[in-house]
């Protein structure tokens, strides 16, 4: 399985890159105004500094929701580094817009995927990565985990190569039952994964290590 970290804040890819289990970044308008990032210019810098960081995949949403406007915002994000990963809406448009950066060997990230149908659609495209979105739908008492269970069924039965990247992922049992039904890739924030290494006699076993070595060292 791939991490992903959903995020534009700097601070916090470097310290998922530095832990050495970071595969890539996704980002979305909402995360670049969480950072204050605004204006076409600034946005593209500020995905650039995040290539800069890791080493493959940063998710880099365009905003319009027409076909044209999407190839051509797509086309600059494309530009600002070959890491760049064009990330797409699940709309009508964004199915187009998906073939068409498909023919043009430019990667997708199809995202705000609700529904297999949806998938099936974005793997039919040629998208790279599909995000369903398991917290959303835990939200409104839908179960996600159900949802990437059936993606990822449906693109093993039909060889599709697209990737099941789960997004809206809020705690470590999201990520850990992820891992259990074979999604390829999960995003999240910071704090999900390095909740991973957390459990309680990790700590009680290591105080006691740490206790006993310096008790027939203190000698």
């Amino acid at each position: 399985m791939k991490f992903f970290i959903d995020t534009a804040n700097l601070d916090e890819i470097h310290e998922a890159y530095d832990l050495g289990v970071l595969d890539g970044v996704t980002t979305n308008p909402s995360l670049m105004a969480k950072e204050g990032i605004s204006g076409d210019e600034n946005v593209r810098a500020h995905y650039k500094a995040i290539c800069n960081i890791v080493d493959d995949k940063v998710s880099a949403e365009v905003i319009a929701t027409d076909f044209e406007g999407m190839i051509r915002e797509g086309k600059e994000l494309a530009k600002i580094d070959d890491k760049i990963v064009v990330k797409i809406p699940m709309i009508k448009d964004g199915v187009k817009a998906i073939k068409y950066f498909h023919s043009e060997g430019i990667r997708t990230n199809c995202t705000l995927i609700f529904s297999s149908g949806q998938a099936l659609l974005a793997a039919k495209a040629g998208a790279t990565y599909v995000s369903p979105f398991i917290g959303r739908l835990d939200d409104i008492s839908f179960n996600g985990l159900e949802l990437i269970e059936q993606i990822v069924h449906i693109y093993q039965t039909y060889g599709f190569a697209t990737e099941v990247l789960a997004a809206s992922v809020r705690h470590t049992m999201h990520l850990i039952q992820c891992a259990e039904i074979g999604a390829d890739v999960v995003t999240c924030p910071l704090k999900v994964i390095t909740g991973l290494l957390k459990h309680p006699l990790t700590d009680s076993g290591l105080a006691q290590f740490l206790a006993d070595h310096a008790k027939v060292n203190s000698k």
